[in-house]
């Protein structure tokens, strides 16, 4: 049976704000000082299970609270607005306005919710008093829902029991769905919290705990001065593993996970990353624990909520049994992303959410930096030109794309505040970022940002306050600038796109443009710089680097020093720079031996380039011809990534069957089996006929490409290898002797080739998986069955979270649509179901620009246009909310798509038929 339980939570919140608060767009009035403090109590039904239970239905939670706010009033005004968000309101004779210093207040008039908005709008009879100090006090009820917004439960099921975690995800407009409150990231407080909570259950927050009353009672320290995005509280039974030095931390998880030491390789990467950002900001943590939380229902990856950080399970635990390499680094990664943010965004806070971009570009950057420290073998900081450089470059090529930072008054509603958390402002933001460190030299850029920290620290600030603090370093060093930071740097931040820098060797000429992938299409958007930008230029020559940096002023100069001969110059070495590079085609003929990172530079700029007809699709085919002899993890990702575009427009041809899983037929796939042979004959010397895992951590990566890239392509050898593996799993099924690098390519491979009983199999196992980064690997598995109607009953799933959680449903949905089969099959699912999801899954749970971005990436007919169109029309009404973005976008890419397909797909396949010698039929 399950015994509910009365769970009561108290907060006692403190808040002190001498800020400038800014208001809805309805509202004249601005409180310059305000000062607030609110006790708010919550009580919900807790099911604690104390022993097996079956078929348990938990189907309201519901909590209560009173909320006070003390405030003075620097304007008169009948208005009162505080956030609010699906919280219900008793009577107006719960809801008062109390004078502090005697007197008498205006009576309310009325109340109403501005949904839009997500405000409470309080109208009084008369006006309040100049000068004069209020409370106000309101009563009000919620309901802790599986949503993952706001105060929310989690549920999850161990040793046949269902548990339910009470845990939060105020980020970045949600606090206001728990309590009333001014949710804005410039409105700091200190919070007093006090969780009563069941016996047998552990209270977390974001101080450390200071002592237990009657076992149920748990207080904390005080925070910090904090945003009310950071806010976290967790009810849970979880346990931890710990360690401490100077700083306490923790790794909390279901105890069977921690039991099987799932959380022992994050609590030994945290101490060394923590360390390093201590000695990269020069500022010590400001806290005195911290702790780490795996959560089976969450949004986002991670949230850097200070002092108590949350993470999906996926990228927080890791065994070293069956979890990857990949996996390994994903923690590492997400780890040092979300410490990142313990100083810049959380310590000193960006004002406004116009500018999110320099949080999450920044941690996204100096996370690399943070891994390399802690995992120095793994030469990861190359990775971001692979991982965020080449991903944005494909979204900022669009005229759909947009500034990294906005006017504040252009974010308002809370869907524009979600929908600014994409790839340009944690991808883009990181490329640009690390251009200025390179431009700047490392120490300096480090100096600066520490001035900058220490200056606003408990505070907020504007982009422009860390271009000063940079430009003081700069001027402290001697550092040579063409221009101060700030005129360099608002040409990348204030306009959208980037440019592409023609390189004429024979003359020296150089010239700058803005790069757009349809160099036909119309951008509307304005640049206040005319999309021109200061460009710097690390270059080499004769296979040797230039020593002085070179900058590229405006949209034509000459630099007679790049006029090579008959030799080579090649452009913006190791990707520094956030531009492409073009070159007259006797230079792109030279181009042979480079260094690692340009070698996959060079392949992602040619195949762009041709995307815009700045250079042939020939041109660009010819820079794969040297990967048989290629062997490294970067030019062959970076290879892979570019023909993906090519499966995605060529698979539904007339030179395909339709019924095949693997897209591409003929001469193309002959080509490509042709390039990865030695690939896949190379890894299984190297592994001694697979026994062994290679030394390097790229190696395996690039492993795991060699035997998808071998296996999708028809190489026998390959397919008899994944097709037995995965037997032997189905007939030992505790014994999964599956090398953990290799399972997300075997899985696919195995399910792709077999039917009903393999699939069925996969799904058994990612029922029964205990870690959740296996789950996550047999879940994009199971899409790449050819068997539609299995596809289909797939779809069906993520209508039910009690088989596909809400977090994952988009997930499934997209790796559906990846499959050439699936495709059609998830844009019509999407199509039927786009209301249901919209409106009952809600933006706490589902990533619907994700979404729309998975179902349509192969969209190439004049027919998904107009159904794309159709879309749109149909559902304009009601909005996209975070998909609008996405939506816009997805429409850009299907003309272009059509346009790109027209004019290409002849000379493609003539190449690849002029590469093997025979016609395709």
């Amino acid at each position: 049976m399950s015994v509910p339980l009365n769970v009561v939570i108290f907060f006692y919140i403190s808040i002190n704000l001498h800020s400038f608060m800014s208001v809805a767009e309805f509202c004249t009035t601005i409180y310059h000082e305000l000062f607030m403090s609110a006790s708010v109590i919550f009580q919900f039904l807790y099911m604690l299970q104390r022993c097996i239970l079956i078929n348990v239905s938990v189907v309201s939670i519901n909590s209560s609270g009173q909320s006070t706010v003390e405030f003075e009033c620097v304007k008169e005004t009948d208005l009162i607005l505080i956030h609010s968000n699906k919280l219900n309101y008793t009577t107006l004779d719960n809801t008062h306005i109390v004078r502090l210093n005697g007197g008498s207040a205006p009576n309310i008039k009325s109340t109403w919710l501005q949904p839009k908005t997500q405000y409470l709008v309080i109208q009084l009879y008369g006006k309040l008093t100049q000068g004069q100090k209020y409370l106000l006090y309101a009563e009000f009820t919620g309901e802790l829902a599986d949503d993952l917004a706001g105060f929310y439960r989690s549920e999850y099921e161990e040793d046949g029991v269902r548990k339910i975690v009470a845990t939060s995800q105020m980020h970045p407009t949600h606090a206001r769905k728990t309590f009333p409150c001014f949710d804005e990231p410039a409105i700091k407080a200190v919070f007093y919290m006090t969780l009563i909570h069941p016996p047998g259950t552990v209270a977390l927050s974001n101080g450390i705990e200071t002592g237990q009353l009657a076992v149920i009672q748990t207080t904390f320290e005080p925070t910090k001065k904090m945003s009310t995005y950071l806010l976290a509280i967790v009810i849970s039974d979880y346990t931890n593993i710990s360690t401490e030095e100077d700083t306490l931390i923790r790794i909390w998880a279901r105890r069977a996970a921690i039991d099987q030491g799932q959380g022992d390789y994050a609590l030994n990467v945290t101490g060394p990353i923590l360390n390093f950002f201590q000695l990269y900001y020069n500022i010590s943590y400001p806290l005195s624990k911290s702790d780490h939380i795996a959560l089976p229902d969450f949004y986002f990856g991670a949230m850097e909520n200070w002092g108590l950080v949350t993470y999906r399970e996926t990228n927080l635990l890791y065994d070293p049994v069956t979890s990857s390499n990949g996996n390994k680094e994903t923690t590492a990664t997400i780890i040092a992303h979300e410490l990142a943010h313990m100083w810049f965004g959380n310590l000193v806070t960006l004002q406004w959410w116009n500018e999110v971009w320099l949080n999450e570009g920044f941690a996204t950057y100096v996370s690399y930096l943070g891994v390399n420290y802690a995992e120095p073998d793994w030469n990861v900081k190359d990775l971001i030109v692979l991982d965020d450089i080449h991903r944005v470059f494909a979204v900022d090529a669009l005229t759909s794309s947009h500034p990294l930072s906005t006017k504040e008054d252009s974010i308002i509603l809370p869907d524009q505040i979600t929908e600014q958390f994409d790839t340009i402002s944690y991808s883009k933001g990181a490329a640009v970022l690390r251009m200025l460190s390179d431009f700047l030299s490392e120490p300096v850029f480090v100096q600066g940002l520490n001035s900058y920290l220490n200056h606003f620290a408990y505070s907020n600030t504007v982009g422009n306050d860390l271009w000063h603090h940079l430009q003081m370093a700069v001027k402290a060093n001697n550092v040579s600038l063409p221009r101060p930071v700030c005129e360099i740097m608002n040409r990348w931040v204030l306009q959208m796109g980037f440019p592409v820098v023609t390189i004429d060797t024979p003359t020296g000429k150089v010239t700058q443009r803005h790069f757009l992938l349809d160099p036909e299409s119309n951008v509307t958007v304005e640049s206040p710089y005319n999309y021109e930008w200061l460009i710097p230029v690390r270059w080499m020559k004769r296979g040797e680097v230039q020593g002085a940096m070179w900058w590229l002023m405006e949209k034509e100069a000459v630099n007679l020093e790049m006029r090579s001969g008959d030799l080579w110059v090649l452009a913006n070495i190791n990707a520094t720079g956030y531009y492409r590079v073009n070159y007259d085609l006797g230079n792109w003929e030279r181009l042979l031996v480079i260094p690692v990172i340009n070698r996959a530079q060079l392949v992602d700029d040619a195949f762009n380039l041709a995307r815009a007809q700045l250079v042939s699709t020939t041109l660009a085919l010819r820079t794969t011809s040297y990967l048989s002899l290629e062997t490294e993890y970067m030019p062959w990702q970076s290879t892979l990534n570019n023909l993906h575009y090519y499966y995605l427009m060529l698979d539904r041809t007339e030179y395909v069957p339709l019924y095949t899983w693997w897209p591409l037929r003929g001469n193309t796939l002959n080509y490509i089996k042709m390039l990865v042979t030695p690939l896949f004959l190379h890894f299984k010397n190297m592994t001694s006929d697979w026994v062994r895992v290679p030394d390097r951590h790229t190696e395996q990566y690039n492993q795991v490409n060699a035997i998808r890239m071998a296996c999708r392509t028809g190489l026998t050898e390959c397919q008899n290898l994944t097709i037995t593996w995965f037997k032997q799993w189905m007939d030992r099924p505790q014994h999964n002797l599956i090398e953990p690098n290799l399972r997300s390519a075997v899985y696919c491979s195995a399910i792709a080739a077999g039917g009903e009983v393999e699939w069925e199999f996969g799904w058994s196992q990612f029922e029964d998986a205990t870690l959740a980064s296996e789950a996550s690997k047999l879940m994009s598995a199971l899409a790449c069955t050819t068997k539609v109607q299995l596809l289909e009953r797939y779809l069906s799933y993520t209508l039910n979270s009690t088989l596909i959680r809400k977090q994952d449903a988009s997930t499934v949905i997209t790796a559906v649509a990846s499959n050439r089969v699936g495709q059609s099959l998830a844009w019509d699912f999407v199509r039927e179901h786009w209301e249901y999801m919209f409106t009952q899954y809600g933006v706490g749970a589902f990533n619907f620009a994700s979404l729309i971005n998975g179902v349509t990436a192969r969209f190439s007919t004049p027919a998904e246009l107009q159904h794309l169109g159709e879309f749109m029309e149909e559902h304009g009404a009601a909005g996209f909310g975070t998909a609008t973005l996405a939506v816009e976008q997805a429409l850009e890419r299907t003309r272009a798509n059509i346009k790109w397909l027209q004019q290409n797909k002849q000379e493609i396949w003539d190449w690849f038929n002029s590469q093997t010698g025979h016609q395709i039929h």
